[in-house]
């Protein structure tokens, strides 16, 4: 059986650790727009690229039926979905999924501030 490479390793690797650092340096508690604002200075210390509220409209039979904005998109690359929940459900996965048909990129990390321990799922489409 041959090995999967792990698209974008290194960059969700980046990604992972700067979330790492806003949960270790904020903790459990505060809103997803406190912890949206840290990791993008996270991310700018980085110096990666991101985009943050980038509109992305649903397009129905031809015809825009919705905008909707990502949290961030990493480097025209990563859809970043950020949350502070008690855990990652089947709801955020199916979310961002739709968020990568309408982005049309393949990876996508849910990242969860609102537990104890950083949670995270990367999502491939």
């Amino acid at each position: 059986m041959k090995n999967k490479e792990i698209i974008y390793k290194e960059l969700s690797y980046q990604i992972i650790g700067c979330a790492i650092e806003v949960h270790k340096q904020l903790g459990v508690g505060f809103l997803e727009s406190v912890y949206e604002e840290a990791f993008k200075l996270e991310l700018k210390a980085k110096d990666i690229l991101f985009k943050s509220q980038e509109k992305y409209s649903v397009v129905y039979k031809n015809t825009i039926i919705k905008d909707f904005y990502c949290d961030l998109v990493i480097d025209d690359k990563i859809v970043i979905e950020l949350k502070a929940t008690r855990q990652i459900t089947d709801i955020e996965r199916a979310q961002i999924l739709n968020y990568l048909k309408v982005t049309k990129l393949k990876l996508g990390i849910i990242i969860n501030f609102g537990e104890k321990s950083l949670q995270y799922d990367r999502i491939l489409l």
